[in-house]
C-alpha cells in the first residue's frame, strides 16, 4: 500500500517562529516535482513535539490540500496518549489522509499488551496505519512478537523501521505479512535487498530525485543502479544526523535557500564546526 519513497517533511517556520504555511506548500511542489511517491507531515522531522494541536492539524490539512491527490499522504498522528492519538488520527482521516504514522508511545513505555491495545485502537478508526519503531526516540522498541500480532489487523499495513537494524527486518518478514519501510536513509538499500518496500526519508527533503530514483531502481531489481546512488549519497545520509534530527536537514535546506533556518526550543542550531562539515557534505553531493 505504501511502497516507494516517502519524505518525512520538515515544518518550515518564519523568522518570527510561526509555521510558514506558504513555504510548506512550496516544499510539497518541490517534492512532487522530484518524483517522491508520498509525504509524511508532522513526524519527528516535522518537529511534532513543538507544534500545538491546531498547528499540527493545519500542517496536515495544508499538505493534503497542496498535494491534490498527486501523491499519498501518511499523516504523523502518534502520541504517548491513546486518546490524543485517536483525536489527531480522526482529524487526519477527515482531512483526507491516505494513512497514519503511529510512533511507539514514548516516555510512559507501555508493555506489550498496552502497545497492542494502543495501536489497535488507532487502527480501528479505519485509516491504514504504519507502525513507527524508533527506540532511540521512544525509549522502547516495538517487540517483534507485538508486530506479528498487530499485522493480523486489516488496517495495520506497514512498519517504519528506524532502529538501525537490518536483522529486525528479516525477523519481521519471516514471521508475518506486513510492509516494511526503512526509517534510516543509510539503510534503505540494505533493507530493500531483503524485502523492504521503500523508505520514509529525511534526506529527500533536500534530495528528492536521488532518493526516489534509488528506491525505484531497487523496486525494479536494478541493484547496480541503486547501489551507485546509495554510495554517492551515503555521506549525506549519515551527516544529516551530525546533530539531532531535524536540525541538520533544516540547516542544509537553509544553505540551499529552501527555508529559513528556524527551530523551536529546545531544538536549536548546530555548532559552527558541525555546520561547516555539513556544508562540505552537501557540496560534495552536488546539492549546492
Amino acid at each position: 500500500m505504501f511502497e516507494g519513497a516517502y519524505t518525512a517533511l520538515v515544518t518550515p517556520f518564519t523568522k518570527s517562529g510561526t509555521v510558514d504555511f506558504e513555504k510548506l506548500k512550496e516544499l510539497v511542489e518541490l517534492q512532487i516535482a522530484g518524483g517522491i511517491d508520498g509525504l509524511v507531515p508532522v513526524g519527528t522531522t516535522g518537529e511534532s513535539p513543538t507544534l500545538d494541536v491546531k498547528e499540527h492539524e493545519k500542517v496536515i490539512e495544508t499538505v493534503i490540500a497542496a498535494a491534490r491527490q498527486r501523491v499519498k499522504i501518511v499523516a504523523g498522528t502518534g502520541a504517548n496518549s491513546t486518546a490524543e492519538a485517536l483525536e489527531l488520527t480522526r482529524h487526519a482521516q477527515q482531512a483526507g489522509a491516505d494513512g497514519t504514522l503511529q510512533v511507539t508511545p514514548y516516555y510512559n513505555k507501555p508493555n506489550s499488551t498496552g502497545l497492542i491495545r494502543h495501536f489497535s485502537a488507532v487502527a480501528d478508526l479505519g485509516l491504514p496505519t504504519v507502525l513507527y519503531n524508533v527506540p532511540g526516540r521512544a525509549g522502547k522498541e516495538i517487540p517483534i512478537d507485538v508486530i506479528v500480532e498487530l499485522a493480523k489487523h486489516p488496517k495495520i499495513v506497514a512498519v517504519k523501521e528506524a532502529g538501525g537494524s537490518v536483522d529486525r527486518v528479516s525477523q519481521i518478514l519471516t514471521r508475518c505479512r506486513i510492509e516494511v519501510l526503512s526509517g534510516d536513509d543509510g539503510l534503505t538499500l540494505p533493507m530493500m535487498i531483503i524485502g523492504a518496500v521503500g523508505v520514509i526519508s529525511v534526506a529527500s527533503n533536500i534530495a528528492p530525485k536521488p532518493v526516489a530514483e534509488l528506491v525505484h531502481h531497487a523496486l525494479k531489481g536494478q541493484w547496480k543502479e541503486a547501489r551507485a546512488l546509495h554510495l554517492k549519497y551515503y555521506r549525506l545520509f549519515t551527516d544529516l544526523f551530525l546533530d539531532t534530527n531535524p536540525v541538520p536537514i533544516k540547516a542544509a535546506m537553509a544553505m540551499k535557500g529552501l527555508i529559513e533556518e528556524v527551530y523551536r526550543l529546545p531544538l536549536c542550531e548546530m555548532t559552527d564546526a558541525l555546520k561547516a562539515k555539513l556544508r562540505e557534505t552537501v557540496k560534495a553531493a552536488e546539492l549546492l
